[in-house]
């Protein structure tokens, strides 16, 4: 890692943390090319100094990954309670429909990508939806 690279603290600890911080200063061990700290500044203007365990590099484009994975996870878990719901209560049915709505034209406008909720798979841990007794749908 060089000075101006970005990079993400491994655990976070509060909400400064979670943010992209750009490198601002490397401290090296004596007489070795050995990186004992690194100084990020976050977005906020905070700066901390983490071990080279503690951050990992980090861009722009591994956020964009990032974001567009969690948005469809969330359009997945909105789809499963859409249907849910649907038995359960229709009002709440399109209210949740309405969020969905919301985030796949949210994701489309601001990370340009095309979510179709009816088409996605389910989710990679082969978790499905539970029916009311128990078994998966």
């Amino acid at each position: 890692m060089d000075l101006d690279d970005t990079a993400r603290v491994r655990a976070p600890r509060d909400a400064v943390e979670h943010r992209l911080g750009t490198i601002t200063d490397i401290t090296y061990a004596p007489h070795s090319t050995y990186i004992r700290r690194l100084r990020l500044r976050f977005p906020s203007g905070v700066e901390r100094t983490y071990t080279t365990d503690e951050i990992r590099p980090c861009s722009r484009d591994d956020d964009h990954v990032a974001l567009v994975a969690a948005v469809t996870d969330g359009c997945r878990a909105l789809r499963d309670a859409c249907r849910i719901a649907h038995d359960y209560d229709d009002r709440l049915s399109a209210e949740i429909s309405w969020l969905l709505t919301r985030l796949v034209a949210k994701a489309r406008a601001r990370l340009g990508v095309t979510i179709e909720p009816a088409r996605l798979p389910e989710r990679p841990d082969g978790a499905g939806t539970a029916d009311a007794d128990g078994s998966r749908s």
